[in-house]
């Protein structure tokens, strides 16, 4: 460890530090320790048994003045905040191309029971909409995502719901018991 003493007319300073005062008897006996040429005790400790290096500077004609802060960049490791999932970027679809979908779409509505929008976000980057009745299950999503893109039926893949992130594993499940009226689910390929 390289550590840098300047001695000023009134104290002295460690490594651009705060000034310590020559009268303090805890910094004169580490001047002492200098002096006969010893690792002061508080160096020994900071260090753990390692190599010290001490330099010394003389500024005993001069007031100690506290030095400016020197810039220090950032050294540390960066940590990415969000999930793994990709990042949903929604395109505005006119409601034309929505009434389509819903016209070419394999799942029957029931127009007496309460329904919901589901957007699905196809592994291939390209996206669904479909109504739903809150009865529906999770397989139906699964079997319309089958019935839309027919090169997904020999694929395995999994449904899982935007954040957080939760794998749709019980496809008995109701969309309204899973908990996913009105959400993107993403398909995701094993």
């Amino acid at each position: 460890v390289q550590i840098l003493l300047k001695l000023w007319r009134n104290g002295f300073s460690l490594d651009d530090g705060e000034l310590r005062s020559y009268s303090d008897p805890t910094n004169a006996q580490f001047l002492e320790s200098v002096k006969r040429g010893e690792i002061p005790v508080e160096l020994q400790r900071l260090v753990h048994g390692g190599q010290v290096n001490l330099d010394m500077e003389d500024h005993q004609e001069q007031e100690y003045v506290k030095p400016r802060l020197r810039f220090k960049a950032f050294s540390g490791e960066g940590q990415k905040l969000g999930s793994l999932t990709p990042e949903i970027i929604s395109t505005p679809s006119s409601p034309e191309e929505e009434e389509k979908s819903f016209l070419n779409a394999p799942v029957v509505i029931d127009d007496s029971m309460p329904a919901t929008k589901i957007q699905i976000r196809l592994a291939d980057g390209s996206r669904l909409i479909q109504r739903f009745n809150q009865t529906h299950r999770i397989k139906d999503i699964r079997d319309f995502i089958i019935q839309s893109r027919p090169a997904f039926a020999t694929t395995d893949f999994v449904l899982v719901t935007t954040f957080p992130n939760k794998e749709l594993t019980d496809e008995s499940l109701t969309l309204q018991e899973a908990d996913i009226l009105n959400t993107v689910i993403l398909q995701q390929l094993k």
